[in-house]
Parts: structure tokens; C-alpha cells; sequence
């Protein structure tokens, strides 16, 4: 599952935190999973969180979970401490290693992306969520850095079927 995308069926179009969610698996162990929304910025950036940060860039919702904490996704695979995801992407690592490779260049602002919050689940809760049928667990063949907010519609286009209605359909059809 690690490195994978769960994507938000249409089911949870309505749901506050998941609705039209793309989240990358970051780990699996026997007690849960956890993960990050990739596709929902927020109207913050790293100079609100951390105003001595060298670099500005955009912060995303990870997840309800511990929304207090600060979390990232990126393609610097020599960091100290990252975990690997697959698809060239990694997890943590060093904050401090990162902002300077931000800073020098090796890495560009589209390489990265912070969160706050995660997404976690129980043991068993993020299967039985799927047999409910409100996620799909997909191949990550995406580049989940680049058009966020059009990543969930672009998933369910490629599905195709019937998932592939949902993905032009407004955000909130009770106002269309």
C-alpha cells in the first residue's frame, strides 16, 4: 500500500476532509495506515508557519490528524532520515537539509510539497472503508506535484466508466 494513491470514490463528495481527495500512502503497520492529501491547498505558506524559512511555498491539508504538525513529500532521495514512496517521491527527512537544498537550488519549489495534518486509520478501519466502497487504491503513475486541484478529476478520467462522469462534475452540484 505504501507509495500507492487512495482516491476519494464519489461517495465522499460531501465529506469535509475527504471529498475529492487524492492521498499518498506514506506507511502501513499492524496498528494503521497513514497518508497525505496531495490535492488540497490551504491559504497558508511556509513563511506563516515558519517565518525564518529561506523558501515561500504553499502549504496543503495532509489531513485531520494532528493538524498542529508539519509534514512533507519530496524527490530529494539523498536526504538524511526520508523514506521512500516509490515513483521517485520520499517522506520527511531533514527540515533543515531540505530548506537548503531549496534554497541552493537542488531541489525546485514543484519537488516539494508540505502538509499540515495526515490522514490516518486504525487497524482494519481503511479496509473496511474500501469494501464500503469510499476509496479506490490506484498505481501512483502520477505526478502528484503538479495541477493538484485537477488530480482527482484527472484519476477518475483515466478509470474511466462511471467514475469518469464524476470527474467534470461541479464541486457542489446542489448549486449548479
Amino acid at each position: 500500500m505504501v507509495g500507492k494513491l487512495l482516491v476519494a470514490r464519489p461517495s465522499l463528495l460531501g465529506d469535509p476532509s475527504f471529498g475529492r481527495s487524492v492521498v499518498i500512502m506514506a506507511e502501513q503497520h499492524e496498528s494503521g495506515t497513514l497518508g497525505f492529501v496531495v490535492n488540497h491547498p490551504i491559504p497558508y505558506s511556509m513563511k506563516d508557519l515558519l517565518p525564518d524559512f529561506k523558501v515561500d511555498t504553499p502549504i496543503f491539508q495532509g489531513g485531520p490528524v494532528d493538524q498542529d504538525r508539519l509534514f512533507y513529500i519530496h524527490k530529494l532521495a539523498n536526504l538524511s532520515k526520508t523514506k521512500a514512496l516509490g515513483n521517485g517521491l520520499f517522506w520527511g527527512g531533514d527540515l533543515s537539509e531540505l530548506e537548503n537544498a531549496l534554497d541552493t537550488g537542488m531541489i525546485t519549489q514543484d519537488e516539494v510539497r508540505f502538509f499540515v495534518g495526515y490522514a490516518g486509520w486504525e487497524k482494519n478501519q481503511l479496509e473496511q472503508e474500501c469494501k464500503d466502497n469510499s476509496w479506490l487504491l490506484v498505481k501512483n503513475n502520477y505526478d502528484v506535484f503538479s495541477a493538484p486541484t485537477a488530480l482527482w478529476s484527472k484519476i477518475l478520467s483515466d478509470l474511466g466508466g462511471s467514475l469518469a462522469l464524476y470527474a467534470s462534475a461541479p464541486s457542489h452540484p446542489g448549486l449548479n
